[in-house]
């Protein structure tokens, strides 16, 4: 195993990281999360809900990021306005909101008997 080019790997996915967190959307998620991490300590979770939490937060921000490497490639392959690329960019989008539309359920779910 060559552990300069493991490290070099790790270096790649943190500047990719670092990149995603430049875009607005990202942010938001960010702030989000951190919201939520704060609501799960003030609620007192149990460890499977725990769980779930950092899984949705997760999929949510793994969804963000693979929503802007397809716009970046998209607007690298189609920098002129193509009705492909629109669809693309849109399909990507709409993704993160699902999995962003399906947390907040599952978030309510938690909270919302631990709260009422």
């Amino acid at each position: 195993m060559d552990v300069h080019k493991l490290l070099k790997s790790f270096g790649y996915a943190f500047y990719g990281i670092w990149t995603a967190m430049r875009e607005q959307n990202m942010r938001i998620h960010i702030i989000s999360a951190i919201i939520v991490i704060i609501a799960s300590i003030l609620t007192g979770l149990t460890i499977n809900e725990w769980l779930i939490i950092i899984l949705v937060i997760t999929l949510v921000i793994g969804a963000e990021m693979i929503n802007t490497a397809i716009e970046s490639v998209v607007n690298l392959a189609s920098p002129e306005i193509h009705p492909l690329a629109k669809q693309a960019k849109d399909v990507a989008a709409g993704a993160v909101l699902v999995i962003a539309l399906a947390s907040v359920i599952i978030g309510l779910l938690i909270f919302l008997p631990k709260w009422f």
